[in-house]
C-alpha cells in the first residue's frame, strides 16, 4: 500500500511538535512491511528519498495582508491534491493539509485519514495573527475532518475536543494514538560541550522552557511566575519565532524588566540543533510547560525522556503524559469565561507555577526521582515502535 503523508513541516523545516512527529512517523511507516510512504510537504525541496513533492504558495497569493498565508495554504493544498494521483491512501496533518486530503479523496477516490494535532476553535487568539485567514483555516479544518474516513486524535483530551467542536463526527471514526519519541535519541545526557556557546551556566539549579513565543505556549505566564520564586535559579528560555511582532515585543520587554532581578535569565532566541536541546533538557533541574492549550504536548515527553521532571499546566493531553506527583507536578489552568486565551486569574496561575517550581528546586532528591520515573514512563508508553504499529493498523 502506498501512503501519501501530507504535512506543512518536514526536516529540515520543523517548528513544532507536529513536524517532529512527521519526521519519525514517515521513517517508521516506510519500514513497515507492505507500506511505502510518499511525503508531500510545504517549502523548499528536500534531500530525503521519502519526499515526493515540496510546494510553495502560488505567487499571486503571496499577499502581505494578514490573511495571505491562509490563502497561500489553500493553493498548496490544491497542488498536493493533484500530485498524489496513484497512491492508495492520503494521511493529512493539521489544518494546513486537511483540505488537501479532502480534495484528494474526492478527485482520486481514495481514503483520507486525518491526524488532529490541534483544533482551530481552541485557538481563537490566532485571529490576532491571521485576521480573516483564521476563518479560512477553520473552514479548511472543518471540511477535511468532516469527511475523513478516520481521524487520529493525539490524546484523549483531543478526542473530547473533537467531539465537542465537531459533534457530527462519528465517534467510531476517531481513534486515540499518542505521539511517539525516539528513546535512543532522547535520553539522559551528561555532556555539556554543546551548551557553552549559548551562555548557559552548568551545574547550577536551572529552569528550562522550550517553545515558540506565542500565546498558546504560555511563556508570559512563566515570566510572571519568576516574580514569585523563592529559590534562586538560572532560567533558560529556548524560545523563538514569535507569532506576531506584538507578542515578541511584549516578551522582550518582560525579560528586560526581569534582568535586574535575582534570577539569571538566558534567552536563546534561535532554533538550535536537536543534540543541544537534548543537553539542555538533561542538564535542567526542572522543565516548565505553561501552555494554555496543548493537544498532546510532545515537548513534555522529550523532557521526561531526558530524565528531567516537568512542571506543566493540566491542559489537553498533558495529564496523559505527566503523572502528577510521580513524574512531575501539574498546575490547574482555568480559562477566562470568554476563552480568549487568557487565564481567568493570571496572578494565581503565576503563583501556582512558582510554587511547583520552588518545590522541585528545593528538593533535588524528589526531582531526581521524578526524572527517573518519567524516563521509565516514556519507555513504556511513548516509544515509536508501538506508536507506528498502531498508526499502520
Amino acid at each position: 500500500m502506498r501512503i501519501a503523508l501530507l504535512t506543512r513541516e518536514f526536516p529540515p523545516e520543523i517548528y513544532g511538535g507536529a513536524g517532529v512527529h512527521l519526521e519519525y512517523l514517515a521513517r517508521h511507516l516506510d519500514s513497515t512491511p507492505g507500506l511505502d510512504v510518499d511525503v508531500h510537504a510545504f517549502g523548499a525541496p528536500r534531500t530525503s528519498p521519502l519526499v515526493a513533492g515540496s510546494y510553495q504558495p502560488w505567487e499571486a497569493l503571496a499577499s502581505d495582508e494578514s490573511y495571505g498565508p491562509a490563502l497561500g495554504t489553500v493553493s498548496v493544498d490544491l497542488a498536493m491534491a493533484a500530485a498524489v494521483a496513484g497512491v492508495d491512501l492520503v494521511h493529512s496533518h493539521t489544518w494546513y493539509t486537511n483540505l488537501a486530503g479532502h480534495l484528494a479523496k474526492l478527485v482520486h477516490g481514495i481514503p483520507h485519514v486525518a491526524t488532529a494535532h490541534s483544533l482551530e476553535p481552541m485557538r481563537p487568539w490566532k485571529a490576532e495573527q491571521l485576521g480573516g485567514g483564521y476563518a479560512v483555516a477553520s473552514w479548511c479544518e472543518a471540511t477535511g475532518l468532516a469527511s475523513a474516513d478516520a481521524v487520529i486524535a493525539v490524546s484523549g483530551g483531543m478526542r473530547a475536543d473533537l467531539l465537542a467542536h465537531y459533534p457530527d463526527l462519528d465517534p467510531d471514526r476517531i481513534v486515540v494514538i499518542h505521539n511517539g519519541i525516539d528513546t535512543d535519541e532522547y535520553r539522559p545526557d551528561t555532556g555539556t560541550d554543546l551548551l557553552a556557546g549559548f551562555g548557559v551556566e552548568v551545574g547550577v539549579p536551572t529552569v528550562l522552557f522550550v517553545g515558540r513565543v506565542t500565546r498558546q505556549k504560555g511563556i508570559v505566564h512563566l515570566l510572571d511566575a519568576l516574580d514569585h520564586l523563592s529559590q534562586s535559579c538560572q532560567v533558560v528560555l529556548c524560545a523563538g519565532q514569535p507569532d506576531t511582532p506584538e507578542i515578541g515585543a511584549e516578551v522582550r520587554a518582560r525579560v528586560d524588566a526581569l534582568g535586574s532581578g535575582p534570577h539569571r535569565i538566558v534567552w536563546i532566541d534561535e532554533m538550535i540543533p536537536r543534540p543541544a536541546v537534548i543537553q539542555l533538557m538533561a542538564q535542567a533541574s526542572v522543565f516548565v510547560c505553561p501552555s494554555i492549550y496543548e493537544p498532546f504536548g510532545l515537548i513534555n515527553v522529550e523532557a521526561l525522556a531526558c530524565g528531567t521532571p516537568v512542571v506543566a499546566t493540566a491542559v489537553g493531553g498533558i495529564p496523559e503524559i505527566v503523572v502528577d506527583g510521580e513524574t512531575g507536578l501539574l498546575v490547574d489552568y482555568v480559562p477566562s469565561p470568554d476563552h480568549d486565551g487568557v487565564p481567568a486569574d493570571p496572578a494565581r496561575l503565576a503563583g501556582d507555577l512558582a510554587a511547583a517550581i520552588d518545590r522541585l528546586l528545593a528538593d533535588p532528591n524528589q526531582a531526581d526521582a521524578m526524572g527517573r520515573a518519567g524516563r521509565a514512563r516514556v519507555e513504556e508508553h511513548f516509544a515509536w515502535p508501538e506508536i507506528a504499529a498502531r498508526t499502520a493498523e
